[in-house]
């Protein structure tokens, strides 16, 4: 890729690790255009982080869940130029025992997780396949490829996106666009504040939770110079909780 006048696209970019994803991006030289559902002071902060520090940002508010509603707005985005990398970090989690979940915590993160990721990175492939370059991401989870007691919708949904970037990599890789994984383990970030820490520390071999910002490094280097050999992979980054 040029080095110059790159641009990042990254849907949920604005909170927790894709707020990291994002700032480190802009650090690596990227034009940044990190998306959120609604704009707000996190998304008007993060912004005025990136431009304070010399870079480029666009926030861009849209539902991963409105297929139609995202298109457009990537559409007109994108018009002219497909992004050079797509970091896909949108993700809920609403846990239950499979058998008390409802549909609606079924439906959620499945339209959210999963469905979000052909709603926002399918109308853009076209376009990186037409300019035979470029880098997408998909943020997956531990929960993924092991599977977690409580978490069916969410580890089918992170085991849904595994197969998808496994089985893009295969048909987009003779046009030059690289498609990876990221398989986050436990994160110190909003979503895992409430977890019992005395009880998940046991393990994982490092014995502590891992930060936004080690996940934005992975991200980083599969999205640089030094990853152009590296092509539908699951990068798995959890102090060894899954070996």
């Amino acid at each position: 890729m040029n080095e110059k006048n790159r641009t990042a696209l990254i849907i949920g970019g604005c909170r927790g690790i894709g707020r990291e994803i994002t700032l480190r991006l802009a650090r690596d030289g990227f034009d940044v255009v990190p998306s959120c559902r609604k704009r707000g002071a996190e998304a008007e902060a993060l912004l005025d982080e990136v431009r304070r520090a010399g870079g480029n940002c666009r926030i861009l508010e849209l539902d991963v869940r409105d297929r139609d509603g995202a298109r457009r707005i990537l559409d007109a985005e994108f018009a002219d130029r497909a992004p050079d990398a797509v970091v896909y970090n949108s993700g809920i989690a609403k846990d239950n025992l499979f058998v008390f979940m409802d549909g609606e915590q079924w439906d959620d993160v499945l339209d959210t997780n999963l469905k979000g990721f052909y709603n926002t990175v399918q109308p853009l492939v076209f376009g990186m396949l037409a300019k035979r370059g470029g880098r997408i991401v998909a943020i997956s989870s531990a929960s993924g490829q092991t599977g977690q007691a409580g978490q069916v919708n969410y580890s089918a949904s992170k085991a849904g996106l595994i197969g998808a970037v496994k089985a893009l990599a295969r048909e987009v890789g003779r046009k030059g666009v690289l498609v990876n994984a990221v398989a986050p383990g436990v994160i110190d970030t909003e979503m895992t504040k409430d977890l019992p820490k005395d009880m998940m520390l046991p393990l994982i071999p490092l014995r502590r939770f891992g930060s936004a910002a080690e996940v934005a490094g992975v991200v980083s280097f599969l999205c640089g110079p030094d990853s152009t050999y590296i092509h539908g992979q699951v990068i798995a980054v959890n102090g060894g909780l899954v070996i």
